[in-house]
Parts: C-alpha cells; sequence; structure tokens
C-alpha cells in the first residue's frame, strides 16, 4: 500500500512537472535543431559516420539525414534511426521535440534510461526502440502520451512490472515488450485497451495467471505470451475474441484442459501451445471451426486420447506438432488428405501403427517433412511412401518399425533427410540409394541391415552425415566412396578404424 502511493504521488508531480515545463517552455524549429544536436554529442559511435557528415549546424534541420519535418509548422516531425549502429543515449533534451510523431530507434546500441522529459513528446504516435540496450522499469510516463498507437521495446533490458497507466494510452493498436526482464502479474487493465491489435509479452519473467480478457480488447489479432512462467488454466474468455490470427502461449506453466472456444474461430491461423503441462482429449471437431489454420503446435503436453480423425477438415494445415504427450491408438489415414501439410511431428507418444498413414497419395505439398521422433509406432514402412514425391525429411527414430526400407523411398530425388534409426529394419541397401543426389543426413544405425554398403553412396554429394553403425553390414568398405567435399560426420565402426589409419 505505501509504495503504491509513493508510486501514484510521483506520478503526480511529474504530471505537474511536465505540465508546468510545458507551459513555460516556447519551442520553435532552432530548439528541434538544439534537442538534436545533444543528441548527436551523446552519440559516442557512428561507424558509418551518417550523423558526422550530416547532422551539423550550418544547415536547416530538415534536411539532415533520416529527419522529417511537417509541411505546415516546418517542425520536426519524424526520426528514423533504425539499423544505423549507433551507440549513445538519449538526452533530457530529447523532450524538446514536441511535434514529433514517429521515434524509431530500432537495431542501434543505444543505452540508459530513458529521460523523463520524453513525457512532453505528447503528439508522439510511433515509438520503436527494439533491440538497444534501455535499462530501468518500464517508464509509467508512458501513460501521459495518450496518442500513441505502437509501443515496442523488444529486445531492450527493461524490469519492473507493466505499468498499470497503460491504460491511458487508449489508441494503442501495439504493445511490444518482448524479451525483456519485465516481472509481476498482466494487469487486468491490458483487457480494457479497446483498439489493441497486437500484444506481444514473449520472453520475460512474468508469473500469476493469464487475465482475463474481456469483450472490449475485441480488435485483438496477435497475442503472443510464451516463455514466461504463467500458471493456471487458459481462460475460457480468449475463444471469444474472434478477431484473433495467431495465439501462442508456448513454455509456461500451464494445466488443466484447452477451452474448446478456441477451436471455433474462424480467423485463428496459428495456435502455439508447445510446452506446457495441458491435459485433456483433443475434441473430434477440433478443425470443423478453423477453416484458416495453418500452423498447430502442442507438443510437449500431457494431451492424451486418440488424434481426432477430423483434423483433415484443417485443409490449410501446414505444421502439425504433438510431439511428447500421450496420445495412443493409430495414426489416423486421414492425415493424407492434409495437401497443404509441410511438417509433421508425432514423436514420443504411444501409437499403435502407422501403416496407414501414408497410403494416401494426395500429399504431395512442397515442403512436405515426418517427423516421428521416439514414439511405439509399430508395423511396416508402406511402399506408398514413395508417393510423396517432394518430401524433404522424414525421420522415425527409436520406434518398432520391422521390415526392409521400401525401394520407393530411394526414388524421391528431393529427400534431405533420411533418419531411421534404433528399429528392427532388414534387408540390404539397395543401389538406388545414389538416387538422393540432395541428401544431407543418413542415419540408419542401430538396425539390422546386411550386406555390403553400395559404391552409390558416392552419388550423395551433398551429403553432409552418415550414421551407419550397429548393424550387420559385411564385406571391404572402398574409402573412395566417402570422398564428399561436404561430408563431416562418418559414424561406423570400420569406417573409422579405415580413416584413422590411412591418417
Amino acid at each position: 500500500m505505501k509504495k503504491a502511493l509513493t508510486s501514484f504521488l510521483f506520478t503526480l508531480l511529474l504530471l505537474c512537472y511536465v505540465i508546468s515545463s510545458s507551459a513555460m517552455t516556447k519551442t520553435n524549429i532552432t530548439t528541434d535543431q538544439l534537442a538534436l544536436l545533444s543528441m548527436k554529442s551523446q552519440i559516442i559511435s557512428d561507424p558509418f559516420h551518417f550523423l558526422d557528415e550530416s547532422w551539423s549546424p550550418a544547415t536547416s534541420v530538415c534536411s539532415w539525414v533520416r529527419v522529417t519535418c511537417g509541411s505546415h509548422h516546418r517542425r520536426v516531425k519524424s526520426l528514423n534511426l533504425s539499423n544505423m549502429t549507433l551507440t549513445g543515449r538519449i538526452p533530457a533534451e530529447f523532450g524538446n521535440l514536441t511535434f514529433l510523431v514517429s521515434l524509431d530507434l530500432e537495431s542501434n546500441n543505444f543505452h540508459g534510461n530513458l529521460p523523463q522529459e520524453m513525457t512532453r513528446l505528447r503528439r508522439l504516435k510511433f515509438l520503436d526502440l527494439s533491440f538497444n540496450n534501455f535499462r530501468g522499469e518500464v517508464p509509467s510516463w508512458f501513460g501521459f502520451l495518450h496518442q500513441l498507437q505502437f509501443l515496442i521495446l523488444r529486445k531492450n533490458s527493461f524490469t519492473g512490472p507493466i505499468p498499470s497507466s497503460f491504460s491511458n494510452i487508449s489508441a494503442l493498436e501495439t504493445l511490444n515488450l518482448g524479451f525483456n526482464s519485465i516481472e509481476g502479474q498482466i494487469p487486468q487493465v491490458i483487457g480494457s485497451l479497446i483498439n489493441l491489435r497486437k500484444l506481444n509479452l514473449r520472453g520475460n519473467i512474468l508469473i500469476g495467471s493469464i487475465p482475463v480478457l474481456h469483450l472490449n480488447a475485441s480488435k485483438l489479432e496477435i497475442l503472443d505470451i510464451s516463455s514466461n512462467s504463467l500458471q493456471g488454466n487458459i481462460p475460457e474468455g480468449i475463444g471469444n475474441l474472434h478477431n484473433m490470427k495467431w495465439l501462442a502461449i508456448q513454455y509456461n506453466q500451464l494445466t488443466g484442459s484447452i477451452p474448446f472456444t478456441i477451436f471455433n474461430n474462424s480467423r485463428i491461423e496459428l495456435i502455439a501451445f508447445t510446452g506446457n503441462s495441458l491435459s485433456g482429449n483433443l475434441p473430434n471437431g477440433l478443425c470443423d471451426g478453423l477453416p484458416k489454420l495453418e500452423e498447430l503446435y502442442l507438443s510437449i503436453n500431457k494431451l492424451q486420447g486418440h488424434m481426432p480423425k477430423r483434423l483433415s477438415n484443417c485443409t490449410q494445415l501446414k505444421i502439425l506438432g504433438l510431439t511428447q504427450n500421450e496420445f495412443d491408438g493409430p495414426i489416423p489415414s486421414e492425415l493424407g488428405r492434409l495437401t497443404n501439410l509441410q511438417a509433421l511431428a508425432l514423436g514420443s507418444n504411444l501409437f499403435t501403427s502407422m501403416n496407414y498413414l501414408m497410403n494416401a497419395s494426395t500429399i504431395v505439398s512442397n515442403y512436405f517433412r515426418i517427423y516421428l521422433y521416439y514414439t511405439l509406432t509399430a508395423g511396416i514402412i508402406p511402399q506408398e511412401i514413395g508417393n510423396l514425391v517432394n518430401l524433404m525429411k522424414l525421420a522415425v527414430e527409436r520406434n518398432q518399425i520391422t521390415g526392409s526400407v521400401p525401394i520407393s523411398i530411394f526414388n524421391i530425388s528431393s529427400l534431405q533427410m533420411l533418419s531411421l534409426p534404433r528399429n528392427n529394419l532388414s534387408g540390404f541397401l539397395p543401389r538406388e540409394i545414389g538416387n538422393l543426389t540432395k541428401m544431407q543426413a543418413l542415419a540408419l544405425n542401430k538396425n539390422r541391415f546386411t550386406g555390403e554398403i553400395p559404391n552409390e553412396i558416392s552419388n550423395l554429394v551433398e551429403l553432409e552425415e552418415l550414421v551407419l553403425g550397429d548393424n550387420g553390414f559385411s564385406g571391404p568398405v572402398d574409402m573412395e566412396i566417402f570422398n564428399i567435399s561436404a561430408l563431416r560426420t562418418i559414424v561406423h565402426s570400420t569406417i573409422y578404424q579405415e580413416a584413422s589409419h590411412q591418417t
């Protein structure tokens, strides 16, 4: 209570100071020039000499590089110093740029605290300070900048809580505080920002529960509060934000089930809940109300039950991640209808069969990848996998796959990674392996392959990693087949011995 009263009194005194200083200070274009010259004096590194050569008292400030003046008042209206590799501080005199509407300092090395004199920038609508080294608590005086529409502080060293005074910035459309060291809880007042479209609080130290975002925040399109320490359930109200396109709450400590209301959002394109402790089953009609969903990330949770067969109704789906859960039963053949799928990750579950996964020839997307790491998937790799003519990566590691590798796999010329270790695969490696000229990583270790290693491996000119150990290969190994310029890793006991002997 005492801390809150102190903060209130400080804010009140600051407001009085701002009002009185604004009344006493008469500014003009000369004031703007002096403010920018003061800023130049605080810049200790300008490696490309942008300001050295342009910012001169001998020329009009309106002609300086990265400075824009208004056509009516002839005052500095915009300052864009983004991506100039500048190092320095913002001086107190910067607050005299009272006609400033847009300030962009992204991707420099500005540091120190923001001067409270910036409270005078009452016309400011756009403020981007991302990718710098500003520090100190997030200033509560941002609440006085009532016209601010875009506030981007991403990738700095700001600390302290999110100020409740943000509720006064009713025009705010984008609030990005990602990747700082902001702590405390997400204030309820965030939900009162009726024009807010993008809220990014990713990569901070926020705790507590997710506040209920009421329909006041119905314009919200992007919500990313991943990589914090948030707890509790995902509130039902999030599903009522019908303009939501991007919902990311990854790597927190959330529990409970996923509200089914989220799966009735016809505009949502991305749902990302990876890395929590969410439980329960996915609804059978998960995709019935998600016509635009492109990416679904639910890995590393405690979700159970069968994969919904009607996942195939997410016709725009490009990425599906369900690894490290407790899903069981067969992998539904209906996945073969997802003609836009690019990446499928199903590892570390309790699936019982993959026999029907590739039985459809419809999966011919441009960049298709299949990941089945560490599951209990059993059965054989079906011959129909050769129908995936644009397949780039196939990983079926640590499973119970038996039989031989279908010859059709070796005709998929686009394949870049084939990783099948720790199964019960057997048979010979065919000469057709030489067709995989785009192959970069080939891992077949810890299986039951026999016969000779085919010389056609030398055709894999882009190969970087080759792992064949713990099999039953026999016969001499011609070391010439491994004269591949990109090859960095070879793991095979015989090869190791002979390579060591040659050196």
